[in-house]
């Protein structure tokens, strides 16, 4: 019995270490974040892509990203923990909305192998159907513009989910045709931000980025915001 609360306790522990920032009400940001781990990567070192989005413009930003989230989460408690990325959203009074995931939906949810299904519960062929267009379609009603980050592709070099790059980037083609419907959602590839056989832009899994990929990503992002 006492094992079995033990666990508890840090199975509990370990999520809540996960989560992302909390927003007051009088919380000054105009920029929320909401997505998996490419997001939340080297968060507790202040090196995360948020980190250097409020680095460049020089104001803060609120990160509510975490590290295995996914679209369909099923699970309420830690769905709502933050593990379901469309409950990290939290309705203020955002300018900007930055997003990213899909990946652990297809890498875990269907092993990128038989994932039709999946990808067309994540959003139709055509962009308009779908768990992220009607997300991002609640995240538009509020009168944010949003991006949408893609992901990096592997350097080439080994990386665990070698196998899911045809179904990830069919995933960015269908996103970028939503965000081509919507003057307001602005699609991020970074298709062509790590060069063939440089790992620097990787961590040591091949899968997530290093400071320096974060870093990259971050100015991406804040060049957005910037505008021309």
């Amino acid at each position: 019995m006492k094992i079995s609360r033990l666990f508890k306790l840090a199975a509990a522990a370990l999520l809540l270490a996960g989560c992302g920032e909390s927003v007051s009400r009088d919380h000054p940001s105009r920029i929320l974040f909401v997505g998996d781990s490419m997001l939340a990567s080297h968060r507790m070192s202040d090196r995360a892509v948020a980190d250097a989005v409020e680095q460049t413009l020089r104001e803060p930003v609120v990160d509510r990203s975490v590290i295995g989230a996914r679209f369909f989460y099923p699970l309420p408690i830690s769905g709502s923990a933050g593990l379901n990325i469309t409950k990290q959203y939290v309705p203020g009074k955002w300018d900007w909305i930055v997003v990213n995931g899909g990946g652990n939906d297809l890498w875990l949810g269907c092993g990128c192998v038989v994932c039709d299904g999946k990808l067309n519960r994540l959003i139709s062929k055509d962009g308009r159907k779908g768990r992220i267009p009607g997300f991002l379609s609640e995240l538009r009603q509020s009168g944010a513009q949003v991006v949408y980050v893609g992901y990096m592709r592997s350097p080439g070099r080994g990386s665990l989910i070698e196998h899911c790059r045809d179904e990830g980037a069919e995933l960015e083609r269908r996103v970028e045709k939503l965000a081509a419907l919507d003057s307001g959602v602005h699609f991020l590839s970074l298709s062509d931000l790590v060069p063939e056989g440089d790992a620097s832009y990787h961590a040591l899994d091949m899968i997530h980025p290093s400071i320096k990929g974060s870093n990259a990503i971050g100015q991406m992002v804040a060049n957005i915001i910037e505008g021309p």
